[in-house]
């Protein structure tokens, strides 16, 4: 009986200090400012056919200005440094559109989609329109001489 107590004191310990962890990483993400709910999806399909699960392989995450770059982490990971960096120079927007089918429901209710190339792949990132907003307005305030493609 005592064992089982300790055991589940235990458990009970792990989850609050997870969760924790997770708030510290989230709050030193941010710390520096400049920070936006993002989720990617790496490596999308160039066109949806009809009858795909349009849903599949969103990540949600927090991206970080950067100086010419983006840093983007996910959310549920204890990694501290960023899973992807995009540079300003190489990111060239290719459109933007509404979430469609199950991707309704894997993003945020008011997500729009910038789908993008870097460096030859194609990704997709879903935010508010408000960084949408900021998001475009960073990459076309590039530094003279630098090119920059925003659709």
């Amino acid at each position: 009986m005592v064992l089982a107590l300790v055991v589940c004191v235990l458990l009970i310990v792990l989850v609050v200090v997870g969760l924790f962890v997770f708030g510290l990483r989230r709050r030193l993400i941010q710390r520096s400012g400049g920070t936006f709910d993002c989720s990617l999806r790496w490596d999308a399909p160039k066109e949806p056919e009809k009858g795909d699960e349009n849903g599949k392989g969103w990540s949600y995450g927090v991206a970080r200005y950067n100086g010419d770059r983006i840093e983007w982490f996910r959310v549920f990971s204890y990694a501290p440094r960023p899973r992807r960096v995009l540079e300003r120079s190489a990111i060239e927007v290719a459109g933007r559109r509404t979430p469609e089918g199950e991707e309704e429901l894997a993003l945020l209710s008011d997500a729009v989609i910038l789908a993008c190339v870097h460096r030859g792949t194609r990704l997709e990132l879903a935010m508010s329109e408000d960084a949408l907003t900021g998001f475009l307005a960073w990459l076309e305030a590039a530094p003279p001489g630098q090119r920059v493609n925003v659709a």
